[in-house]
């Protein structure tokens, strides 16, 4: 029995570490391709385990010389008072049940969109982690309530939201966005159904200095929302290397591809 558990606990540990490893590779891909541009927007598949380590793993990267960075989530600004205490906080039980207490993150079903999960809570106990070694770390949601159920509505706002933030990021600050893989188009897809947003946030944030990253993997899983929510299938790619796109017409300025996503844990399914 005991050798068994042992063997279970050494393979969850190489599974993690693997996953890490990934992310830091696909993190150096970014890196190389971003240059100085302040305004870094990551379009993901929600719901996955391997983002939130993505994410991690670039903050703690840009920020390790002592760089600001200013991390923009796809969560409600109603919760923005709440990150920024637990941020400032020990991290101990206390903190941990005033920010999982909130309404955002304590759903009781599976019928979200995956931007509630354990790893996402966990990316934010890091991100405080990090901030209590001296890092010089914030971060915020930037979801902004509308009632019209018009998805370019929804769009105009956070894009209103993100480019006030940004007049607000020191000069030298890196800003990190990441959001919905449909809000970081720089354009509108051709042949897109009629029911999408004309202009995605990204791109009415052009003349801003924004770099969109489509985020994207070899084989795997995601949990996404088109009428009922349920894990979906990503189309299988053969392994690649990360394609940068200048052509006017572009959806991003660059496209990754992970080795793989899985669905991570949703908060309270």
């Amino acid at each position: 029995m005991h050798s068994i558990y042992r063997w279970t606990t050494a393979l969850i540990l190489a599974l993690g570490m693997a996953v890490t490893a990934h992310a830091d590779d696909t993190a150096s891909q970014i890196r190389q391709h971003t240059a100085d541009h302040r305004m870094l927007v990551l379009g993901e598949l929600h719901g996955t385990r391997e983002t939130p380590l993505l994410v991690r793993q670039l903050v703690d990267d840009y920020s390790r010389d002592g760089t600001p960075v200013f991390l923009a989530l796809e969560l409600k600004r109603a919760e923005n008072p709440t990150l920024r205490d637990y941020l400032a906080s020990d991290g101990g039980a206390a903190a941990r049940q005033r920010l999982h207490g909130r309404a955002f993150w304590t759903v009781h079903d599976d019928q979200h969109d995956g931007r509630r999960s354990r790893d996402m809570l966990a990316l934010i106990e890091d991100l405080r982690a990090l901030k209590a070694r001296g890092r010089a770390i914030d971060v915020v949601g930037y979801d902004v309530n509308h009632s019209d159920g018009n998805n370019q509505t929804r769009d105009n706002r956070m894009a209103a939201e993100l480019r006030r933030l940004y007049r607000r990021v020191p000069a030298g600050a890196r800003m990190l966005v990441l959001t919905g893989n449909v809000h970081a188009m720089l354009q509108r897809p051709a042949g897109a159904p009629p029911e999408m947003q004309t202009r995605p946030m990204a791109s009415l944030l052009r003349d801003l200095d924004i770099y969109s990253v489509g985020l994207q993997a070899q084989h795997g899983q995601y949990w996404g929302c088109a009428g009922t929510c349920m894990a979906r299938s990503v189309p299988e790619q053969v392994a690649r290397g990360p394609r940068v796109d200048t052509h006017a017409g572009r959806q991003y300025d660059l496209w990754v591809w992970m080795p793989q996503l899985s669905v991570g844990t949703l908060v309270d399914p």
